[in-house]
């Protein structure tokens, strides 16, 4: 009976070990993430619960139309880091230019489909620096995001990843554009 034991709680240190291996290797490409606020409406809303790809941009650049999640200096209300989800608008090199509320990239006016009211508000002219993106929510009227000082630009190396797929609500289960 006492090797029985031995056997069995050796098997079941095996799974243990295991499955934590697995939940490390997982959680070093995917992490969750739970939306707050009302900036990325309508494409996201309140609670949406979200996976993000954390190797996207260990082996590529964020791209324009990219929804990130990032790390910023903002605080919560509990005095915790806040990271911000958005969309990149332009990337390291491109021109900006927010005017009459619209949206120029590289001296293009941008196709938006995705924003709510059609509306951009602040005046920005300026050219992004390589290693940095601009990024705004689709919610422009109720979005912190670079066009204010206090979020300012986002250095690449503070993005967290490049949001892939909505679990939550089910019934919007699915990759995120």
């Amino acid at each position: 009976m006492n090797e029985k034991l031995k056997k069995e709680s050796i098997e079941w240190i095996k799974v243990i070990a295991t499955a934590l291996i697995f939940a490390f290797i997982i959680t070093q490409f995917i992490r969750p993430t739970l939306v707050k606020g009302e900036s990325m409406y309508p494409t996201l809303k309140e609670n949406d619960y979200l996976i993000i790809n954390r190797m996207a941009y260990k082996l590529g650049e964020p791209e324009k139309g990219d929804i990130i999640v990032f790390h910023t200096n903002l605080l919560q209300d509990n005095g915790k880091p806040k990271d911000l989800v958005k969309r990149v608008i332009a990337t390291g090199g491109d021109h900006i230019k927010i005017e009459n509320s619209k949206v120029y990239v590289n001296g293009k006016l941008l196709d938006e489909p995705y924003i709510h009211d059609n509306y951009t508000d602040g005046y920005i002219d300026m050219t992004v620096p390589k290693g940095e993106v601009f990024a705004m929510g689709d919610n422009r009227e109720k979005s912190l995001d670079s066009r204010y000082e206090d979020v300012g630009l986002v250095n690449e190396k503070n993005i967290m990843g490049k949001v892939m797929i909505r679990l939550y609500p089910f019934n919007k289960i699915g990759t995120v554009k």
